[in-house]
């Protein structure tokens, strides 16, 4: 395995627990941590990148023990925080030969060619000479793609990147992490089930700083067969049915009806019919347990 994870923990200074016991084996490849908000997904994305000492654990990259030797990791790294700060008002070429000279590439021809390439794999090539604090924000992020290519990391974390973009811009931002994701090990932080299932073959559910379940979207899928139900319900008589099954999410119809989906063992009564599981459901009936285990 490229990066192994093993009992890592963290509590801050106001008691709030943001890493609790975390242990992962992650491959090659697009590795998805799914979680709401504060499940502590950014708080492992900022340990694994060496910003933040954890209280107790170890993380193995390939050769290297990350919180002995930070330098070696930070060598292959590639990180994208869900911030990254305000440009200034120069082209993106520039700015990208600014960053591959701060990494060490002092060749003028190497940061040339490596320029090149990460603009064509990030599709900006064509807007190099724009200055990129007047990108849109899809583009920020794919720019934020090419300035972590530029030192070819082995490694590379995504925390968060499609919140906040269009459907056509979040498309175009996945296809270039798609490209990015064959020979490095990618971890993808995201609260968006959706970019998951598009991109990633393994994921980890994460909350409360604890992994939830750990797998294909495929195995998780397989594991609700026969356990996950569906009823349409006049919107305002949901308060009633959900004390009656067990539901772990709604949707409005055109009509103001609701769909509810409802996890139980058997089916709960004969106004139910059984459905095919989707991530989603993985996702909602592994944080519910965790809720009623809490």
């Amino acid at each position: 395995m490229s990066l192994q994870i093993t009992g890592l923990t963290k509590t801050y200074k106001n008691g709030v627990k943001a890493l609790d016991n975390i242990n992962l084996e992650i491959g090659k490849g697009m590795f998805g941590l799914l979680g709401p908000n504060g499940a502590g997904k950014s708080s492992l994305m900022r340990t694994i990148a060496t910003l933040q000492q954890p209280d107790s654990g170890s993380i193995i990259f390939r050769d290297i023990d990350i919180l002995k030797d930070k330098m070696s990791l930070r060598k292959v790294l590639g990180y994208l925080p869900q911030e990254f700060g305000v440009y200034p008002n120069i082209s993106a070429q520039e700015l990208l030969d600014y960053f591959a000279q701060l990494k060490g590439i002092t060749s003028k021809l190497d940061r040339k060619k490596i320029i090149q390439e990460v603009l064509e794999i990030t599709n900006l090539f064509d807007v190099r000479d724009k200055s990129v604090s007047g990108y849109s924000g899809g583009m920020k992020q794919r720019f934020g793609i090419a300035q972590l290519l530029l030192n070819r990391p082995q490694l590379i974390i995504v925390d968060e990147p499609t919140a906040g973009l269009d459907p056509a811009e979040r498309q175009r931002f996945l296809n270039v992490l798609r490209e990015t994701g064959t020979d490095n090990t990618v971890l993808f932080s995201t609260h968006i089930v959706d970019d998951v299932r598009e991109l990633c073959h393994e994921l980890a559910i994460l909350n409360g700083g604890k992994v939830l379940y750990r797998g294909t979207a495929q195995h998780g899928e397989d594991s609700l067969a026969g356990k996950i139900w569906t009823k349409t319900i006049a919107r305002g008589d949901f308060e009633v049915e959900s004390k009656l099954y067990n539901i772990i999410s709604s949707n409005y119809n055109p009509d103001n009806s609701l769909n509810i989906r409802m996890y139980s063992e058997q089916r709960p009564d004969e106004s139910v019919r059984e459905v095919k599981p989707i991530l989603e459901d993985v996702y909602f009936v592994n944080l519910k347990k965790e809720a009623q285990h809490v």
